[in-house]
């Protein structure tokens, strides 16, 4: 499984109708080939800053299943006017004891 990360900064004062257009959005993604889960985390610090974190059975899933389809567009439709930048994701390397490196 991968884990996508997508950093997402909502405009001020649209928060609420956000989180309410995920919530809405949610079987969208349920219902995607290869996902595995998602859940949505705010930020204590910057309100306005959400982490969306998508579990997905293959890159492939996510790229180009998913982004190619037309939920994907449906999503961008119900949260896209909420977005005060564009979405940053990435899809971090799983962490290891061999490639870890002390932190002093």
């Amino acid at each position: 499984m991968i884990l996508e990360i997508a950093q997402i900064d909502v405009k001020p004062g649209l928060e609420a109708e956000f989180e309410a257009a995920v919530a809405e959005a949610a079987p969208l993604f349920k219902r995607a080939k290869g996902c595995r889960r998602m859940e949505l985390q705010r930020s204590i610090e910057k309100p306005a800053r959400y982490r969306l974190f998508v579990g997905w059975e293959t890159l492939e899933n996510h790229t180009v299943d998913f982004r190619g389809s037309e939920d994907f567009q449906a999503w961008r439709k119900l949260v896209g006017h909420c977005f005060a930048s564009r979405p940053r994701s990435s899809i971090p390397r799983r962490w290891s004891k061999a490639s870890s490196r002390s932190v002093n």
